[in-house]
């Protein structure tokens, strides 16, 4: 029913917005190196969750109300960036796992990860723009929108699994405690670098 062209060019687009840097793949990449690719597993999981959900709700009208009531894009601006700050913070003064059975320093949950994309401002245009860009009008919108969810979620998950496999190489080069706190602190401030990217 659907051209191979169309979901190659879904697919790609899929892959350039979840592959390329951006929050979710910063923390990820934190989150591997101190914490290895299993514990990080949740989060990545989390990460895809909330993405489809959310592409879900835009089909579902929510797009609508972003363009109707245009303060609340200012209200997830200040939201996003505050969040982010916060999870900057917590990236740069996490603890290692080496230390983590004697302190409560913890990866990111399935549910926290799912629920930062609803604060996440590239997730939302992730969402939106493929809702708009790659449904149908007319009997086949309902099913091109979950073509598009799919898609995103067959694509986020390995986008993600690459940057948590790539901190998880990092960390096991980090032998010292020095080197992983300079790491964090590396991680916190490019994480905080994304609010640029908001605003």
């Amino acid at each position: 029913m659907w051209e191979w062209q169309f979901i190659m060019s879904l697919a790609a687009f899929a892959a350039t917005m979840t592959g390329t840097p951006g929050p979710n793949n910063i923390m990820v990449t934190a989150s591997g190196a101190n914490f290895g690719y299993w514990r990080t597993m949740p989060h990545m999981m989390g990460i895809g969750f909330g993405l489809v959900s959310m592409i879900v709700l835009v089909a579902a009208g929510l797009g609508v109300i972003f363009s109707q009531l245009p303060f609340l894009h200012d209200l997830l601006r200040w939201a996003g960036s505050a969040y982010l700050l916060y999870l900057a913070w917590k990236i740069a003064s996490a603890r290692s796992a080496i230390r983590a059975a004697q302190q409560d320093s913890q990866p990111m949950t399935f549910w926290a990860a799912a629920m930062f994309q609803y604060v996440n401002p590239k997730a939302w245009m992730m969402s939106v723009t493929a809702i708009s860009t790659f449904t149908v009008a007319g009997e086949l919108y309902w099913q091109s929108a979950m073509l598009v969810a799919g898609i995103f979620f067959l694509i986020c998950f390995p986008s993600v699994s690459i940057w948590a496999s790539f901190g998880t190489l990092i960390g096991r080069w980090l032998h010292s405690t020095k080197a992983r706190r300079v790491f964090n602190t590396v991680m916190g401030a490019l994480t905080a670098g994304c609010v640029v990217m908001i605003w």
